[in-house]
């Protein structure tokens, strides 16, 4: 990314502020006056000082000087006082409003992104996470550098070296002559630093991403005691890390002693410049003094144009993954305008194709089937077969390579996303728990309810009883319950929303055999004229189902009732007997018959 292209990208965020931006402007332009001062007050105390010398006068003639330069210089100070407040106190301000904008930007499209952008490569969470804080960073910090120390400095120098042309022209075309090598060793040095802070930028994310990857498998990583195998990881990491800023580092202070040689060499060109005329009465002493002071002030944005292109080249470097993130129109969810008042929940799938973005192998493949309305629909097959896939795409989490999906009778692309959203309630194997309180993710599924109707959803999920036992009841934080209690809230969830349409993916795979059975009753009591589709490998969870579709390797390979694919002697079969065998059902019967035997 150039910089002109950085600037139009960021433009219409600082528009908002352009009142704030033409205050800082004024602000510069009298700083960059004001800056000059120095180099006046000195030359005319020089001169006049040198003048009473001359003539034999002493402190009594001087009080007049003393008097005015002080006046100038006191007075020049408290205005700079004002001006450096209001540079920096606005310039923060922008930087801090500009930093929310985008901010909220950001976190407002990567919403509206499909889930196969989540999971393409190079966009998982941690390095999503790097690029938009390090890109906020840096854009932002650019911003607001540049009104508080970039536009300042390069106001002054101009205005700086217009008054050394016009003191004497030799003089100021020294001065000029500085600024181009002193501009082309620093360009050379922000090209052949761009590539290894790009590596950075890489090592960083990567880093960022292996540290959240250890956080969250901490039990994993203890239990098959990998500590030194994930700290070897991190640690290879940082050591590539390390290397790339001491590359930079040492790029960086060759090129700093090349630099500060130059501008050394310009201050003696000036002093020598000077001196020669002084010597044939075409300068006053004061004048060397005054050239000096104006020099310093013309390099003084060359001394800082290093940190200055450091601070570009991380803004532009940065901001390419920022604005990749931001600007990825491609990525947005596709939603059609059809939203009826009604749904019925009728599904017919006719020959689907999907491969997952970065397989090259699809994960489902000539799927066709057609999901009743009012209906208990269950889909069973092996861990991999494309059964969660599948629901997926009934709620347009994923767009089919090929084939088409219709929800009562239309195509799910014509469907606004929203709607179809809307009609279905989904409880997964692994549900969500946001932070916050039992009752603020209870209430997830419906956001204007009250507190009756939270506490109705979790008695119908089996979780009130807990909830209550609890001493913030409801107020309590929802991460410190347990996996089958977080369980209990997902599906009180889906009791509060009351969609049409239920997809369940193994909702009680994470639940005791009691709360499973609960669980089992409440589902059973919700099923009753809405649209179900069940993945689940617990028996009792699929058996009533109207119709199970049996899938393998991503195709279907069976489908009717209970007894109907049973009776087919094929993969169901496999499932169901190996299901009845890892069960024990044998032995369940067994001690069940002894138990009522006994009683009797």
């Amino acid at each position: 990314m150039s910089l002109l292209q950085l600037f139009s990208k960021i433009r219409p965020y600082v528009r908002p502020y352009r009142g704030l931006v033409v205050f800082a402007l004024v602000l510069t332009l009298l700083g960059s006056l004001t800056a000059q001062v120095n180099a006046w007050v000195l030359r005319y105390t020089v001169d006049s000082i040198n003048g009473l010398v001359e003539h034999h006068q002493g402190m009594k003639a001087g009080w007049t000087i003393l008097l005015t330069i002080t006046g100038i210089l006191v007075g020049k100070e408290i205005l700079n006082v004002v001006i450096q407040f209001g540079q920096k106190f606005y310039g923060e301000k922008l930087r801090i409003y500009i930093s929310r904008d985008l901010a909220q930007a950001v976190v407002g499209r990567i919403l509206t992104y499909r889930l196969a952008f989540f999971s393409s490569g190079g966009n998982q969470p941690g390095m999503i996470q790097t690029r938009i804080d390090r890109g906020v960073e840096s854009i932002t910090r650019m911003v607001q550098n540049f009104f508080i120390d970039i536009l300042p400095l390069f106001a002054n120098a101009v205005v700086a070296l217009a008054m050394m042309f016009n003191a004497n022209f030799y003089v100021g075309l020294t001065g000029f002559a500085i600024v181009p090598v002193y501009y082309a060793v620093s360009r050379n040095q922000a090209i052949r630093l761009a590539g290894s802070r790009r590596v950075i930028r890489s090592l960083r994310e990567r880093k960022s991403q292996g540290i959240l990857s250890i956080l969250e498998s901490i039990p994993v990583i203890k239990s098959f005691l990998r500590e030194d195998v994930e700290a070897e990881k991190q640690l290879g990491l940082q050591v590539d890390l390390t290397s790339a800023q001491m590359a930079i580092r040492r790029m960086s202070f060759l090129y700093d002693g090349m630099k500060n040689f130059i501008e050394q060499m310009g201050v003696v060109a000036i002093i020598i410049l000077t001196t020669y005329f002084v010597l044939h009465g075409q300068m006053t002493i004061g004048a060397i003094m005054f050239h000096i002071l104006l020099l310093n002030n013309v390099t003084a944005p060359i001394r800082q144009l290093h940190v200055i292109y450091d601070q570009l080249n991380d803004a532009l470097i940065y901001s390419e993954g920022f604005f990749d993130i931001l600007q990825a129109d491609h990525e947005v969810e596709s939603s059609g305008r059809y939203n009826p008042e009604a749904v019925r929940g009728e599904f017919a799938i006719r020959n689907l194709r999907f491969t997952y973005p970065g397989n090259a192998k699809p994960t489902l493949t000539d799927i066709t089937m057609t999901i009743g309305p009012g209906e208990v629909t269950a889909l069973v097959g092996l861990s991999g077969a494309g059964k969660s896939t599948l629901i997926n795409l009934l709620d347009k989490f994923y767009q089919p390579d090929s084939g088409d999906i219709l929800l009562d009778g239309v195509s799910l692309q014509e469907w606004d996303t929203e709607a179809v959203r809307r009609n279905i309630g989904l409880v997964l194997q692994k549900n969500h728990i946001f932070n916050g309180t039992i009752e603020e993710n209870i209430r997830y599924g419906k956001p204007n309810a009250t507190m009756d109707e939270v506490v109705q959803a979790a008695r119908k999920s089996y979780l009130h009883d807990q909830v209550a036992e609890l001493p913030d009841g409801y107020a309590t934080s929802a991460l410190a319950l347990s996996g089958g209690q977080q369980q209990k809230i997902a599906i009180a969830r889906l009791f509060l929303k009351n969609p049409p349409i239920i997809f369940l993916d193994e909702p009680t795979a994470s639940l005791d055999a009691v709360s499973t059975e609960q669980i089992k009753n409440s589902l059973d009591a919700i099923k009753q004229n809405r649209t179900v589709v069940i993945i689940s490998h617990s028996i009792s969870q699929i058996i009533d189902a109207d119709c199970i579709y049996v899938l393998k390797n991503g195709r279907l390979v069976e489908h009717g009732t209970h007894q109907q694919v049973y009776n087919a002697s094929g993969t169901y079969k496999e499932i169901f007997d190996a299901s009845a065998r890892s069960l024990n059902i044998a032995k369940i019967a067994e001690t069940l018959e002894a138990g009522n035997d006994a009683a009797v």
